[in-house]
């Protein structure tokens, strides 16, 4: 029986699931044509997908987002962000890459996608079948309209991110960390629990379901830690945490250590700064 691999491309991604689709059995590969509409584009892979052994797509949203309406659509279970196979075992992550997951999956059919760089990217893309879905009725993505950044550097591109969480206040005690952030020509993020609260915007926030970021430094100042921010901010190279209660979780993650109040420690920070380039 064929394995058929939803692809988008020959992005790393697909072409990774490509390799995890391989090592499943005989592969067939196919790509969605037309607007994205998740639902219409799972519709055409599930009447497609007769006879197939498993569908396999890339962990990437649209790979994920897909697959999941597919797996609604057969009334089968789905493992996303699958770093190994074993029969009807497997291995994936969960939790932003903090936790990994030994699970059974109990359907003839296996429903998977690859977890992003845990299989070699497939030396080639397969000539790829390209299905065109029936839109009508199907809800479609019209238009993406990218955050409002004032010109000031995006979050996924800065290089310094100065980051607020509870410990910040209020929605004006950001002034100071605004004001840092200009020095060091930084994005300013927060915790979701500062969205939550109405002090920054969504945009801003950083975590597992907010931005991922991968800043040469990151500045956490107020932040406790919590799994799903830790997952958004993983990928820096250095973190630095300013906290006033020493037991804060975040100071596990973190290179640098400042144990006191981020209302005293950030302007002295920012002073020092101003000292140091004669500003």
């Amino acid at each position: 029986m064929s394995v058929l691999v939803f692809v988008e491309g020959d992005d790393d991604l697909s072409l990774q699931a490509l390799t995890l689709a391989a090592s499943l059995g005989e592969v067939e590969a196919f790509s969605c044509d037309g607007p994205y509409a998740p639902s219409a584009w799972a519709k055409a892979i599930v009447e497609r997908a007769s006879g197939a052994s498993a569908i396999v797509g890339p962990g990437s949203e649209r790979g994920n987002e897909v697959l999941a309406h597919v797996a609604a659509q057969l009334d089968l279970p789905f493992a996303a962000n699958v770093t190994e196979v074993r029969g009807d075992e497997v291995t994936r992550i969960r939790w932003g890459g903090t936790l990994l997951e030994e699970a059974r999956i109990h359907a003839d059919r296996r429903l998977l996608t690859a977890a992003p760089f845990a299989f070699a990217a497939s030396n080639s893309l397969l000539q790829a079948e390209t299905l065109a879905p029936e839109l009508d009725g199907a809800v479609r993505v019209v238009e993406h309209v990218a955050p409002d950044t004032g010109g000031k550097v995006s979050l996924a591109d800065a290089k310094v991110v100065v980051s607020g969480g509870r410990g910040v206040g209020s929605a004006e005690g950001f002034a100071i960390l605004e004001e840092l952030a200009a020095l060091l020509d930084a994005a300013v993020g927060c915790s979701r629990v500062v969205t939550s609260a109405g002090w920054r915007p969504h945009s801003d926030q950083v975590g597992q379901t907010g931005t991922k970021v991968s800043p040469d430094l990151y500045i956490a100042c107020g932040i406790s830690g919590a799994t799903q921010h830790i997952a958004g901010c993983k990928g820096a190279k250095k973190l630095l945490a300013i906290n006033a209660d020493p037991e804060a979780t975040i100071f596990a993650h973190a290179d640098y250590a400042v144990v006191g109040d981020l209302h005293e420690i950030v302007p002295a920070i920012t002073a020092e700064l101003r000292k140091a380039r004669g500003a």
